[in-house]
């Protein structure tokens, strides 16, 4: 048994969305994914997919590219990204994949691990950040906190975070989510988002502050999926 993550899959099937766009790497991205998947990942495990699963916009276009999730080896733990829009309730999502976990306020279990998280957002001196973006980062906050507080009533001692933005700014400065790492037992952190050479450059990655940060973009993994634990 093995845990694995890989995120912004952006699958588009439905509606054929072409990537190379972004860089040639991106030509065919989809199939990469699939067929590495099928490489490393048995169904004895479970992957961590942290946002930006679907480029659809409705859920009846994302269900074919969650059926195709759902057919992977492994159990599969998605949760949100800023793309995600049919992702509306997840009440809904659960009834028609009961295979798959929809991480959204709640938690999850791998082994002796509590596995929780939220989308997370734009942190503060980001290039990008604006005083609407400060409201939908506290609302973001709120979500981990109960992700996390679940998983402590439920008696976790060590918790991998799942977020889809990276948890500080380009600076790596503290930030709301790192703060909140800290209040509880959180040894790992994996997130996406971040695309391009420039910006992997400078994710936060490795160990910082006794916790161990993956970056797991699928361009970055070269549309591999990476074992976390």
């Amino acid at each position: 048994m093995a845990l694995f993550a890989i995120g912004d899959l952006h699958f588009g099937f439905a509606q054929q969305k072409p990537m190379d766009k972004f860089g040639e790497n991106w030509k065919n991205h989809a199939q990469k994914i699939i067929e590495n998947w099928k490489q490393v990942v048995t169904e004895a495990d479970t992957v961590l997919l942290p946002g930006d699963i679907s480029w659809a916009m409705r859920l009846p276009d994302a269900a074919v590219d969650l059926d195709i999730i759902n057919r992977l080896p492994g159990k599969k733990i998605l949760l949100s990204g800023n793309h995600d829009y049919w992702w509306k309730s997840s009440a809904k999502l659960e009834g028609m994949y009961p295979d798959i976990f929809f991480l959204k306020n709640n938690m999850t279990t791998y082994q002796d691990w509590h596995i929780c998280g939220s989308r997370g957002w734009l942190c503060p001196h980001s290039a990008y950040f604006t005083q609407e973006d400060e409201k939908i980062y506290a609302r973001e906050a709120i979500r981990l906190r109960l992700s996390f507080d679940a998983a402590m009533r439920a008696g976790a001692t060590k918790i991998v975070a799942m977020l889809h933005f990276p948890p500080t700014n380009e600076w790596h400065e503290s930030s709301i989510f790192t703060e909140i790492f800290a209040q509880y037992p959180v040894q790992i952190v994996v997130y996406g988002h971040l695309h391009g050479a420039q910006n992997h450059k400078q994710a936060l990655q490795g160990e910082q502050n006794g916790i161990v940060y993956h970056l797991t973009a699928s361009d970055y993994l070269d549309f591999m999926p990476k074992r976390i634990l």
